[in-house]
């Protein structure tokens, strides 16, 4: 019974086991806090039963595992990203609003990132994560094109909105532990030798600080407007 369990997703198995004072969602809490401040490495059964004032076996009256465990995770922060009231009307505008809420949540959440990416099927589609899914669908219900066509709108959007997040944290964490002050006398004496002149161009002109998400984003809607056929704009 216990090996056929294992294999249920971990948000469809009945939790009938005995009750104390601790909770799955006070666990979650716990784990999720460690990752925000230390990283996701330092997440562990173990950790998280110190953090709690508990014995780690009692967390597992809760959780099979730490794979249940960062499953758990992942679909908390997923309610991060469903808008609060109503999405606007505008397919367009919709879209952007919920791309601007997994933005945020990936911001305050770095980690999320990399969980996402090294998780299993099974870690993507917990109820939170299936509610952020059907939401991004139905924010399409005024574009005039097929499910083929929002399928790889859908696509495009998510592509853009994580490699973009990856990029956004990255230049965060170098800017926290001061690795991009060390890269730039780096590049500087790297392109001083004229092999690199266009690099060495746009290193000088710097990045626009008017370089943002949602311009990117309203670009990337524009170019699939246009390949898209016979569509009432």
């Amino acid at each position: 019974m216990g090996e056929q369990q294992g294999r249920v997703p971990v948000w469809a198995r009945e939790d009938s086991r005995r009750r104390t004072t601790l909770s799955r969602d006070a666990i979650v809490r716990a784990a999720v806090a460690i990752a925000d401040a230390e990283g996701l490495d330092a997440v562990s059964i173990r950790r998280v039963a110190a953090d709690l004032s508990a014995r780690a076996m009692s967390l597992y009256t809760y959780i099979d595992s730490k794979e249940d465990l960062l499953d758990l995770m992942a679909d908390e922060i997923a309610t991060e990203t469903l808008p609060p009231g109503e999405l606007p009307a505008d397919w367009r505008e919709a879209t952007i609003a919920i791309a601007r809420r997994e933005r945020a949540t990936t911001l305050r959440h770095p980690w999320l990132v990399e969980l996402v990416t090294r998780r299993s099927v099974l870690g993507h589609v917990g109820p939170n994560m299936l509610r952020h899914s059907e939401e991004s669908i139905a924010a399409l219900d005024g574009l005039d094109a097929d499910d083929a066509w929002k399928w790889r709108l859908l696509t495009a959007v998510a592509d853009y909105s994580t490699g973009f997040a990856v990029r956004e944290s990255r230049e965060h964490e170098q800017a926290r532990t001061g690795q991009g002050e060390l890269l730039e006398p780096y590049l500087s004496q790297l392109v001083a030798g004229g092999e690199y002149p266009h690099l060495a161009r746009m290193l000088e002109t710097g990045r626009p600080e008017d370089d943002n998400f949602e311009r990117g984003l309203r670009w990337l809607l524009a170019g699939f407007l246009s390949d898209l056929p016979e569509v009432d704009a």
